[in-house]
Order: structure tokens, then sequence, then C-alpha cells
């Protein structure tokens, strides 16, 4: 049966991390930076490689991709976006809003994974840029690979049609909803709110107004024998939700987050998810705030089978 998590990530090291005036327009997590682009740049290479060094201790497999240094991509840190990967030998390309984000879709990348992987399909879905219809990957959607669900709520990058298209060809059923900040104001990405491992679910309840809905995400979870944890505003704005489980080659459970995140839960929290996997969490402040994503946003999933 297939694993839920991964046990192989790929990850882009960044060359021109900066903030995305683009990407703003709707991600209410980007905070402007009174740093130069010098200190930007060398502050995020510095918490990449941090990071990367603590998942590779643990033996997770990090496939690291140098950016490239034209064209310039300041979101290239976040690959998860443009990107997914299936055991089928399937990568699906996904529609990205932003149109500098774009450029971040590498063919060499894929080239390289093929090169010792299985890849037989590249299903591409940025025809629908065209349109101004949107689904940025892992961004806007959070799988249940074991039950075969796909989560995702409503968004200006999350369209419902684009998002019924892909997962009918992917062969999973689709739990949509809608989602909001504290100022009202919908929330840019589902990952930011939501993450769902083996045995765990993180959810900012709050921000999931409709009741009805609310009830059918907690249902869905406690059918699927997801423990629930619920996080606050304040924490989902501190990354809560934007973490990933990982596993190594030992087929042990680990669960990435930044210092922020783990900063944020509560004693209690932590215990629930230290139940099947243990917390690796590192320093993540200037990628969080500049970049508006962190840990879960950085990492890739690679579940291509092997040659």
């Amino acid at each position: 049966m297939r694993k839920h998590s991964s046990s192989h990530i790929l990850m882009v090291r960044p060359n021109f991390f900066a903030f995305n005036a683009e990407t703003a327009k709707d991600n209410a997590f980007q905070s402007e930076p009174s740093m130069t682009q010098n200190e930007i740049t060398s502050k995020a290479v510095a918490e990449f490689d941090e990071f990367v060094s603590r998942l590779r201790a643990k033996g997770i497999q990090i496939t690291v991709i140098e950016d490239t240094p034209e064209p310039l991509t300041p979101d290239a840190v976040f690959p998860n976006n443009w990107f997914t990967t299936h055991p089928e030998g399937k990568v699906v390309l996904y529609p990205m809003k932003a149109e500098n984000r774009r450029l971040e879709r590498r063919t060499d990348i894929l080239d390289q994974l093929a090169e010792s992987l299985k890849l037989d399909e590249v299903q591409d879905f940025s025809k629908y840029e065209a349109e101004n219809r949107f689904m940025e990957g892992t961004g806007s959607m959070i799988f249940d690979h074991d039950n075969k669900i796909c989560y995702a709520a409503k968004s200006e990058r999350t369209d419902k049609g684009v998002l019924e298209e892909i997962t009918a060809s992917l062969g999973y059923e689709t739990v949509f909803f809608s989602s909001f900040d504290q100022n009202g104001g919908s929330i840019y990405h589902t990952n930011v709110m939501l993450s769902v491992g083996s045995k765990f679910a993180v959810l900012c309840d709050q921000s999931v107004t409709d009741a009805e809905e609310l009830a059918t995400l907690k249902a869905s979870f406690e059918k699927t024998g997801r423990t629930l944890i619920c996080v606050n505003f304040e924490q989902m704005n501190s990354f809560c939700c934007n973490i990933l489980e990982v596993r190594n080659e030992k087929d042990e459970l680990f669960v990435a987050m930044s210092d922020t995140a783990f900063n944020a839960f509560t004693e209690e929290q932590k215990a629930v998810i230290n139940q099947s996997a243990e917390i690796i969490h590192a320093p993540l402040a200037t990628i969080e705030s500049i970049g508006g994503g962190g840990a879960r946003c950085m990492m890739a999933e690679i579940f291509l089978p092997k040659k």
C-alpha cells in the first residue's frame, strides 16, 4: 500500500530570495523587510542549509537543487507549488497565479529526477493560467494519501473546477471548503491552515467559519483515524499548520517545522504529534516573514519509484 509520507524530499536552495510584491497582494503572511537584499539572501541561504542539515541528520533523503541566477525567482525556495510527484511515475505541473512564480517551473529538475526514478508521464495544468484559474500544488491541496482524500480551501490560488479535474485524474475524493483569517480575508493557501499526518491533523478551526464545512472536516479526520489538533489564529500565523510529516530510510516518522511553529505549539499539542512522529525544527524566520511560507512550503515530496 502507498505510504502517506515521503522519504525523499526535493528542496531548492535560493539564489535570489526576496520579498515578492506580486504574491504579497493576497499573502497576508508576508512582511516587507528592513534588511538589505544581500542580508536577506544570505540569511535565507543560511536558514535553508541548516534546515537541510537537520533533516539529513535524521536520515531523510534530500535532493538539493541550486536555484538559477537567471531568471530572478524570489520564491524558488518554495517548489511544492509548481509540481507534485506520484508513485505511478507521474508528475503534475500546476497553474501559478504570480507571473514571476511561473518561471520556477524547470524541466531540468524533472530531467534530473528521471535519471534515477521512473517518470513516465507529465500532466500539465499550467494552461489554466491563460484563464486566470489557479491551483498551486500542495500549497492549495492537502493530501491524505492513505485514504485518497484531497482537502482544499477556496482562494484566489485554488480554483474549484481545476481542483476537481486534478483530483479526478488522480482518483482522489475532494473536501472543498472556505477559510478566512482573523481579518476576514481569504487565506491564500490551504497549507497554512491545515496539515495532515498519518495519525494526526493540525487545523486552524477558527478559520473555517461555516459550521457545516467544519463539521465535515472534523468527521473526515475522525473517520480516517487522525487525532485533531486545533490551533488558534495566533498559532496559525506562527506557521503551526505549515508542517510536513516525512520518513527516513528506516521508516521512522518525523514532522518538520520551523522554530516559530515549534515555540507556538502547546506542550500538549506537541505531545500528540510526538505519539506518532519525532519533531524536527529549525530557524526559518527570514524565509517565513519575507516569503510568507514555512517549512512545508520548502519541501516537495518525491513519490516517484526507483527505476
